[in-house]
């Protein structure tokens, strides 16, 4: 193992990859978790060998890891992820901290995720909050098919409606909280043409403007 994993490192290290890569990838063509590829004796068979060899090219051609293994860690939670939804980053678990000190002295706050795409952020705060009334919407049916299943896998409660930002809501609604993490890349950025972001939906990237077309809609 520890010859496969080492050449496999190194041909990440070519592109600038995290090697930490090449370890999930391994798990993942072997149906194991990371840490068992230490603690397990595992017999890396020819099609274990074959499977992680095409994993690698896909990761060598750009292909995000969490969308090669069909999920992505965040916080304490492992989240189903697909190529229909953004793979949620670390920055976003500081907006999901700062949610929940803002409701941290409201009780059954009503909260409102606008975009949610795979759910990370309506999920994780009404995990940390269950008696909280968490909503969440989505234009995009595919992400909302995706954080319903991520919803209902890890036992959370979340209203989910599908819609662009407010016009998704019926007229009553109200919240003592309004979060989201809307597209905020001007249309023109080199980056949206590079790298990894090639293969996340655009659309929850860029407004198609000047990457603030979207936060003032929302404000």
């Amino acid at each position: 193992m520890k010859e496969l994993l080492r050449a496999a490192k190194e041909k990440l290290a070519t592109k600038e990859i995290n090697p930490v890569d090449a370890e999930l990838l391994l798990a993942h063509a072997a149906h194991v978790t990371r840490m068992d590829l230490h603690s397990k004796a595992i017999e890396f068979t020819s099609q274990i060998r074959e499977d992680f060899q095409g994993f690698i090219n896909e990761r060598l051609e750009g292909r995000p890891t969490q969308y090669i293994i069909g999920e992505a860690a965040f916080r304490y939670l492992d989240l189903e992820v697909g190529e229909g939804v953004l793979i949620p980053r670390p920055e976003t678990e500081l907006l999901v901290e700062v949610a929940l000190q803002a409701i941290q002295n409201t009780l059954q706050p009503a909260v409102l995720d606008l975009g949610t795409g795979s759910g990370v952020v309506a999920i994780s705060v009404a995990l940390a909050r269950p008696e909280a009334v968490v909503t969440a919407t989505d234009v995009s049916i595919e992400a909302l098919i995706v954080a319903q299943q991520n919803c209902q896998q890890l036992g959370a409660r979340v209203q989910w409606w599908q819609g662009s930002w407010y016009e998704a809501l019926p007229p009553e609604g109200r919240f003592d909280l309004i979060v989201s993490n809307p597209p905020y890349i001007a249309s023109g950025d080199e980056h949206l043409h590079q790298g990894d972001l090639r293969f996340e939906p655009i659309g929850a990237l860029t407004d198609g403007a000047d990457g603030l077309a979207a936060i003032r809609r929302i404000i």
